[in-house]
């Protein structure tokens, strides 16, 4: 089993919900939506350093993962080739992601519309102990790909779902007001969704998501 083959989406059907089912899991992710988004437009507007940072982004991780299962079961792995597409793999294509991004970081620093988002997107990171914002990164990272390539996946098959996921991905992502976000977003959200298509679950995109996250958080150069 290759790398590639974990960004190739699975051939069988998906599984899909019951009508009730699927319009219960529609208005919980609808609401959980809104929220999130409130959230996270604040997030990023507090001033350095502030503690409300902290407490905000955990907010926001809170209404991801508890939209995504109060809207339903959320499909984690199926029984197949476990070992490698879900951690092995997973993590490489994750390291992969990170390169690219350090290629393109030390080209769009330098550029005068994408560079201040960059330095703003830093200065969150660097405005607390870093252990804190990794933590902060984290159970967002995990509370995203519970909700986006979980719960709203679900909600939204069998009407090309990973399409429309990345979409409102982005355009939550959008509420900051940060085009650097704004592009990993559209970037890494594809990646995740593939993923989902490829193994009908959340936990390869998960693991991807936080090794990502994390080499973002510590390896990238101030």
């Amino acid at each position: 089993m290759r790398v590639p083959n974990l960004l190739v989406p699975a051939t069988e059907p998906p599984t899909v919900d019951a009508p009730a089912a699927r319009r219960r899991r529609r208005i919980v992710t609808a609401l959980a939506i809104v929220v999130g988004t409130a959230l996270l437009a604040a997030t990023l507007r507090v001033p350095d350093g502030s503690a409300w940072f902290t407490v905000l982004g955990l907010l926001v991780a809170a209404t991801w993962t508890v939209g995504s299962f109060v809207s339903g079961p959320i499909p984690f792995q199926p029984n197949r080739d476990m070992a490698w597409r879900t951690f092995v793999g997973p993590v490489v294509v994750g390291i992969a992601a990170f390169g690219v991004f350090l290629a393109a970081y030390l080209v769009a620093r330098h550029l005068p519309l994408v560079g201040p988002a960059l330095d703003g997107v830093l200065a969150s990171a660097d405005a607390g102990p870093i252990a804190l914002v990794l933590v902060v990164a984290l159970v967002n990272g995990a509370g995203e790909e519970l909700f986006f390539r979980g719960a709203l996946h679900t909600a939204l098959e069998p009407h090309r779902p990973a399409i429309a996921t990345t979409i409102v991905y982005v355009v939550v992502t959008a509420a900051t007001g940060n085009v650097a976000l704004v592009i990993a977003a559209a970037v890494m959200g594809a990646v995740f969704s593939l993923e989902r298509l490829s193994t009908r679950g959340v936990l390869a995109a998960m693991v991807t998501h936080l090794t990502w996250s994390t080499l973002m958080v510590l390896a990238l150069p101030r």
